[in-house]
């Protein structure tokens, strides 16, 4: 990105470790968290340097269980010019915890990243997408302006769903982004209207299995349709080398090991061709 050009896009890490996605949750229990190698640590600094190569300014939602365990990364990515925002504590999918669970979680997560980041939490983003109409209220009560979650893609086992009436869109350098009735701004990740038909685009493995090409003018193209124009990452989709877990679906082990060694210079490639920036900064914040 040159220094001329304006983020019209949102950047987006979602810091968590290799043993805390949903695809390998059968085959990891969360009791053994505490006894898994961390490797978020060295993955996050990875996409920092691709960051800092590129001029990219990106928001990181970070889980607290991670910030607790790595406060020096958190301090990192605020001293980059980047933004920290939230992931939740536990990673836990929204509507599998009451709503006192989630308010907790949530109040947990914020208070850690502020104390241990020195800067308002102000973002927040559901583990899996899963966020539901309720979390929206809790996530303005506890003192959150927007949310990053809504992906209207149907076609997946776990993400979550909005009631949109009644909102009214963004006008400016957000895409598709649009405030709530109680005042919290919805930042929708990327999806792609082909034929009337909604097809997922925002980053992930979707990143990982499009041909680059193709995914850099698709997401032009939906930020055009006013589709969306956030992009998302994990640390571990940039680790070819994290440890392989035995006993998961094929299916879940296509989407989270497909492609693993080319996404570090694919994101490069896309943040040079692409002006990207803070969720905070895009909206105006």
């Amino acid at each position: 990105m040159t220094a001329a050009a304006a983020p019209g896009a949102v950047m987006s890490i979602d810091v968590e470790d290799w043993f805390q996605v949903e695809n390998l949750k059968a085959a990891i229990p969360r009791s053994s968290w505490d006894d898994r190698p961390l490797r978020v640590a060295a993955n996050t600094r990875r996409i920092l340097d691709v960051f800092a190569r590129t001029g990219t300014r990106a928001t990181f939602f970070c889980l607290g269980w991670v910030a607790e365990r790595e406060p020096a990364l958190v301090r990192e990515i605020v001293a980059a010019g980047h933004e920290v925002a939230s992931h939740g504590y536990g990673h836990h999918l929204i509507y599998d915890i009451s709503r006192e669970e989630f308010r907790e979680d949530v109040t947990r997560a914020k208070a850690i990243l502020e104390d241990i980041g020195g800067t308002a939490v102000i973002g927040y983003r559901a583990p899996s997408f899963s966020i539901t109409g309720d979390a929206i209220g809790i996530l303005a009560e506890t003192g959150h302006r927007y949310d990053s979650s809504y992906f209207a893609f149907g076609g997946h086992d776990r993400y979550g769903s909005l009631d949109l009436a009644g909102a009214t869109e963004r006008r400016g350098s957000a895409p598709a982004a649009v405030r709530l009735e109680n005042g919290l701004w919805e930042l929708p990740i990327s999806v792609l209207n082909v034929g009337g038909t909604v097809l997922p685009w925002g980053g992930g493995g979707y990143f990982r299995l499009y041909p680059p090409r193709l995914f850099r003018a698709g997401f032009r193209r939906a930020m055009k349709q006013g589709r969306g124009g956030t992009f998302y990452l994990h640390p571990w989709e940039v680790d070819p080398g994290q440890p392989r877990v035995p006993g998961i679906k094929a299916s879940y082990r296509l989407r989270h090991y497909v492609n693993l060694k080319k996404t570090e210079r694919r994101l490069e490639a896309l943040c040079r061709a692409l002006p990207f920036g803070r969720a905070d900064t895009v909206l105006g914040l």
